[in-house]
């Protein structure tokens, strides 16, 4: 496959999720995207659509991985494609009173167990992947990857302790989750955006652009 087609995965993936969460969560009912995660959207009526959004998606970010230059990017970014394709293999616990009639915390299944070490590597490869492609497009691109390493995980968090019922964010955690999703496939989106502008249409082991090269 070219590398203009590797880095294409890695634009249509970003979209494809939000888009995905953010309308099946608009319209499913009893589920309220401000409070629940977007996991929870697997226990719903035709849950089997966004395990296949969470697979197909994380599978698209492991091909855009491919296209990258240099061992660490390639190795950080399919990690997190892969994190991202685990993690909808297995389904995850209730949590927040959804589905209806299930507790505000439940306790841990085997599916719900693996659902959440699968997606702790999404948290863990991300920021070191922002801080290792800082500097390849300028500036600009610097300050966003900076940001974006630090807001991540900081909104992961706030969703994380809303999750586990923290008064004061219980009812905000999914708005707090939907943050660092965007937030993270943004960057990943702008990055397979800013490559592909540059990339050759030949096949993958053909070099893409140094650094601070300007796409034409």
């Amino acid at each position: 496959m070219n590398t203009r087609a590797l880095l294409g995965c890695g634009v249509v993936a970003g979209p494809v999720f939000v888009a995905s969460f953010l309308l099946r969560g608009a319209f499913l009912a009893d589920y309220d995207p401000l409070r629940h995660p977007v996991s929870s959207l697997a226990l719903g009526p035709a849950g089997w659509v966004q395990s296949a959004t969470f697979i197909g998606c994380g599978l698209l970010v492991v091909a855009f991985a491919v296209a990258l230059r240099g061992l660490w990017g390639r190795l950080l970014i399919g990690v997190w494609g892969l994190s991202l394709a685990g993690a909808g293999v297995f389904v995850t616990d209730p949590v927040g009173g959804y589905p209806p009639g299930t507790p505000p915390l439940s306790d841990y299944t085997t599916s719900g167990l693996l659902h959440d070490l699968f997606a702790i590597p999404t948290l863990l490869a991300l920021p070191p992947a922002c801080l290792l492609l800082a500097r390849r497009f300028g500036p600009a691109w610097t300050v966003y990857s900076l940001v974006t390493a630090v807001a991540f995980p900081a909104l992961w968090i706030l969703a994380g302790l809303g999750f586990e019922q923290n008064p004061s964010l219980v009812e905000v955690a999914g708005l707090f989750q939907r943050a660092a999703i965007i937030t993270a496939w943004a960057w990943i989106t702008a990055l397979a955006v800013a490559l592909r502008r540059g990339a050759p249409a030949g096949i993958r082991d053909q070099p893409l652009p140094p650094p601070g090269a300007r796409a034409r």
